[in-house]
């Protein structure tokens, strides 16, 4: 019954009167004001805001020696801060506590290193802070770690537009002996195109830190700076270890969040102790504005500055081109193909300087300050970061001086096995150095590991120094077509360059030569050092470099004599391709259309390989006089080899041998008048050209298809 009246009827709601609808709303703004008064009453209970409301508003010159309030309070902020973090009010009110030293500089230290952000940093608070720094009251060592807190939580700070405006100001310490690192880093930070009329100021001095900040006002107004900038430079800017640290990670960790700075860690980690960090700064930071606006207007100009997060196209890229704001962490340009289409666009070089600061000091702090190496072997976090350096490299074409800086360094203490992909992978993309430092530089430390390493580091090794002068070379073709010689880097002339390309294929031939000696002339070796000289016979013609250099007797018999009949034939291809190199380098010089000389030895070298290999192969005269290698006759005759001149000729030479069963067999049952030529055009269908353009190219003979000359053979003389 009960339920046929509910549905018949009207509903309670829809019958209740307007006295009744009022007596409700009081009663739900009654609970409110209670709910209301009950927070009040926990906040005015709560001992944090107890203890924010105590550093707000205790008087200047208030005792501190036995003051227990103090304690009592600044021990409860320092328990929410290293266990939550501080909100944006909390950093304004201890920070101005600090800095103003209301109850002296005893606790200002103290408050310092407590300031752990939860979210950002306000910008008023730090403005305030450094106009303190300006009374001249605080301890120096209390201004450093100061600065040394707005370094760490730069990144996190919500905007920077205030800091900027007073840049003159943050610029008159740098005469500070003691501020004047740090202080250089954080202009280095603040640092825009209208900043850069400050280069006119003289530095004392030529520290590195001074020099990195110069190297950004050059960019601006290069015509303000009249020092000659050393290129590259090694990392300014050092980590110091700052105590705030471990405490924001271990803050982020808990707050589940991410902290934006690009000298923290960006991923939580369990381990704090500085001397084993563990990747904390090898994880690429997100694209993000740097002041967290999506559209702002620049301080000092009436252009819309546009963030480059909003940039979602290239065509979006060119019509911005000029009012793109720089991201607040330059690493984020790593992250994707437009940011380094803008990077290889912007003529804004300081981006580029930024960049390879940062990247100095992620790859310097990780790999070189880190005394837990071991940790490295199975680190995921170390492999994508550099392989997304190196995808990058590949995507420009060109490399960054940190990158170098830091692969001089990291070689001396390198393992050879440690990353040896990506290492060796960015060892390929050092740019041309020149011939008096390259020894020093690359080919000390190279060595050591190469003669104590694996067969598959010598391998890996050969394929980066190929690389390497695949790169240099395709850069000098770059240049020679555009006949601007001005595009080579760091004052090196075209005589300097080939110096440095000498340089290199001669130390790859004393590495090739002993490498074979204690590898057992292996053959996979072999192929990696003949895919060197592949590159280095066509220097000339392909790339234009006016230089040919000739493998050495270690590496050219090893590939003579090798078992197996590949080596062979690339052999027979890379002397085809330097008699194509020498005939055409030869031509010109005659033609006066090139202005260098081929020495006589180099053309004595090539005509002495292609008479051994001509009687080695096909005159069967191994063993006679003149030829490379000589053997008593005792010691022949000792050895039982019935025939021992015919040893490596075409037919009995190990590589072909089961070629040459092959073919007596299919033809056994037939008479030819000249086997030997068809035995030739036998091992060409075999798909080896390289000995094919060899024999055609340095041997009088006749096709099949000829008209049946002589069988006589004889190399061309020069």
């Amino acid at each position: 019954m009960a339920a046929k009246l509910s549905l018949s009827g009207p509903s309670d709601s829809d019958t209740s009167s307007p006295s009744d609808q009022s007596v409700s709303g009081r009663s739900v703004n009654r609970s409110l004001r209670i709910a209301e008064k009950e927070r009040r009453k926990n906040e005015a209970e709560d001992p944090f805001v107890l203890a924010l409301k105590y550093f707000s508003d205790v008087e200047p010159g208030t005792p501190v020696n036995g003051n227990d309030q103090l304690e009592r309070n600044l021990v409860c902020v320092e328990k929410v801060a290293y266990s939550k973090g501080l909100h944006p009010e909390a950093i304004s009110i201890m920070l101005e506590f600090a800095m103003s030293l209301r109850m002296g500089s005893s606790p200002c230290v103290r408050v310092l290193k407590c300031l752990i952000p939860s979210s950002v940093v306000p910008q008023e608070a730090v403005v305030r802070a450094v106009v303190w720094l300006g009374i001249g009251k605080i301890p120096i060592s209390t201004q450093v770690l100061f600065i040394k807190w707005v370094l760490t939580v730069f990144d996190m700070i919500d905007a920077k537009d205030q800091l900027r405006a007073i840049y003159g100001f943050i610029f008159s310490f740098v005469t500070e002996e003691n501020l004047c690192p740090f202080i250089c880093h954080l202009l280095y930070l603040l640092t825009r195109k209208e900043s850069g009329n400050f280069a006119c100021i003289v530095f004392q001095g030529r520290q590195p830190f001074l020099m990195h900040l110069l190297s950004l006002y050059k960019v601006f107004c290069p015509e303000l700076v009249t020092l000659s900038i050393p290129s590259p430079m090694k990392n300014a800017f050092r980590n110091h270890n700052s105590p705030w640290k471990s405490a924001l990670l271990a803050v982020q960790k808990r707050n589940g969040s991410q902290v934006s700075s690009s000298s923290l860690s960006l991923t939580a980690k369990d381990k704090t102790n500085s001397r084993k960090r563990k990747h904390c700064h090898l994880e690429v930071p997100a694209l993000n504005s740097a002041v967290n606006k999506q559209a702002q207007t620049d301080s000092c100009s009436s252009r819309k500055v546009v963030p480059l997060v909003q940039i979602h196209s290239f065509a979006q890229l060119l019509e911005n081109m000029h009012r793109i704001e720089l991201p607040a962490q330059m690493g984020s340009l790593l992250g994707s193909s437009l940011t380094l289409q803008f990077l290889d666009c912007v003529q804004d070089e300081s981006a580029l300087l930024r960049l390879n600061s940062w990247l100095g000091y992620a790859l310097h702090e990780e790999f070189l300050f880190c005394n837990d190496a071991g940790s490295f072997q199975n680190s995921e976090e170390a492999l994508q970061f550099l392989e997304k350096l190196l995808s990058t490299l590949h995507f420009r074409q060109e490399g960054f001086s940190s990158i170098e800086v830091f692969l001089y360094k990291f070689l001396n203490a390198w393992d050879g096995s440690l990353l040896r992909p990506q290492i060796l992978g960015l060892m390929s993309n050092i740019p041309v150095v020149t011939s008096s430092q390259i020894g020093q530089f690359l080919f000390e430390p190279l060595m050591q590991l190469f003669f104590t390493s694996s067969l598959f580091f010598k391998c890996g090794l050969m394929e980066c120094l190929n690389n390497m002068l695949l790169k240099w070379l395709t850069w000098h073709s770059v240049v020679f077509l555009s006949f601007c010689s001005v595009l080579y880097p760091r004052n090196i002339t075209l005589s300097g360059f080939k110096d440095s390309v000498m340089e290199l294929v001669h130390f790859v031939g004393r590495l090739a030569t002993v490498g074979l000696q204690l590898e057992g002339c292996h053959s996979l070796l072999l192929s990696f050092i003949l895919d060197f000289y592949e590159t280095v016979c066509d220097m000339f013609l392909k790339y234009g470099l006016p230089l040919v250099v000739m493998p050495p007797p270690g590496v050219f018999y090893p590939a003579l004599f090798a078992a197996d009949p590949v080596s062979v034939d690339r052999l027979a291809y890379i002397m085809y391709r330097y008699k194509v190199n020498l005939t055409s380098a030869k031509r010109q010089e005659k033609l006066k259309e090139q202005a260098f000389h081929i020495s006589r030895q180099t053309f004595h070298e090539f005509n002495h390989y292609v008479v051994v290999m001509v009687n080695c192969l096909w005159n069967s005269k191994m063993f006679h006089q003149g030829m490379g290698v000589q053997l008593g006759e005792e010691v022949l005759l000792k050895s039982n080899v019935p025939q021992y001149s015919n040893s490596f000729d075409l037919i009995h030479h190990p590589a072909f041998l089961s070629y040459a069963v092959d073919f007596h067999q299919k033809v056994r049952a037939q008479v030819h008048s000249k086997p030997w030529r068809w035995y030739l055009e036998y091992l060409f269908t075999q798909g080896y050209d390289g000995l094919k353009q060899f024999v055609q190219s340095n041997i009088s003979w006749q096709p099949i298809a000829g008209d049946g000359g002589s069988d006589d053979l004889a190399t061309q003389q020069r």
